[in-house]
């Protein structure tokens, strides 16, 4: 059983979308990176930290899906992070409307000391230095280091964001973010100069309209499966990447044919994270609705060309 570590956010989130809103429920990448990750009965453990508002019931949660959480730090008088935000019409564009780090502002993540010879290592979006400090952590160099990481850190820190993805071998972000890390609008370009920085394999996420996977001259596309409706986009990243390492974890296969098997079985996890309000439906995903929606992937995609 491959070894896995997932470091992010584990979160309250407030969603208002077409469909409706909600409350506090749970959130945050680590969360939906490991409910997503669980599917490949891999051994995994995540790294976070909470407050003594967050309920027993969602640690219990991760822990019945098999996700060591003795690497979750509980700051018992201080406040879990919290995010709040609305999205438009399109589903694809979103206003935060509120951001509490609380308990993540001072977060020194300890790995947990079985786990630091993992052979896959998944960092979630968050400050580049705690992305860092979780891989100088490491007593054996992983096999495979995924990093994800978002706008925000390329517009506050990234001389930090650079030296973290010097380190890394597999980089997930959105077509936009792709863009401003490297001043390029065509993405081939893009990813081009991304792999220049450092990582092998480049990830770039494209919403509704699938995913890109580069390495070097080798290009492969995996388009998103057409859904009726997406609830809830939050989450859905995250979801991928939790896919995408879990599938890793599980083969220990990092060659470009197995990634493009990743690259699916993250999309076809990402395609349930949105039908429903942040992580409910992931919560209950069977092995058998998984493997019926990878049928219907592999129908979308494949066919025989006939030559004239």
């Amino acid at each position: 059983m491959g070894k896995l570590v997932i470091v992010g956010t584990v979160a309250f989130d407030a969603i208002e979308t077409p469909f409706g809103k909600t409350d506090k429920i749970l959130g945050g990448a680590a969360t939906f990176i490991g409910l997503s990750a669980s599917h490949f009965n891999v051994d995994a453990a995540a790294v976070s930290v909470v407050g003594g508002d967050f309920p027993q019931e969602y640690l219990d949660l991760l822990s019945n899906k098999n996700i060591d959480i003795s690497g979750i730090e509980i700051v018992k008088e201080g406040k879990t992070f919290f995010w709040s935000g609305r999205y438009h019409n399109d589903m694809n564009s979103r206003d935060t409307l509120v951001t509490e780090l609380n308990t993540l502002a001072d977060f020194n993540p300890v790995v947990p000391q079985e786990h630091r010879n993992a052979e896959v290592v998944m960092l979630g979006n968050l400050h580049p230095i705690v992305q860092l400090s979780v891989l100088e952590q490491m007593e054996e160099k992983p096999k495979l280091v995924i990093l994800d990481t978002m706008n925000f850190w390329m517009d506050c820190a990234l001389d930090d964001l650079h030296k973290v993805i010097k380190k890394i071998d597999v980089i997930t972000i959105n077509d936009e973010e792709a863009r401003q890390l490297t001043g390029e609008y065509s993405l081939l370009v893009a990813a081009r100069k991304i792999h220049e920085m450092g990582p092998k394999y480049v990830v770039i996420k494209k919403g509704e309209h699938g995913a890109l996977l580069f390495n070097n001259d080798n290009v492969f596309y995996a388009p998103a499966l057409p859904l009726e409706e997406v609830f809830d986009p939050t989450g859905a990243g995250d979801t991928f990447a939790g896919g995408f390492a879990g599938y890793i974890a599980k083969t220990g296969d990092t060659s470009f044919e197995n990634m493009k098997n990743a690259v699916i079985y993250g999309s076809t996890l990402a395609s349930f994270c949105v039908e429903k309000f942040g992580t409910e439906r992931m919560q209950n995903l069977t092995e058998g609705e998984v493997h019926k929606r990878l049928l219907q992937f592999k129908q979308l995609t494949q066919f025989e060309i006939e030559l004239a």
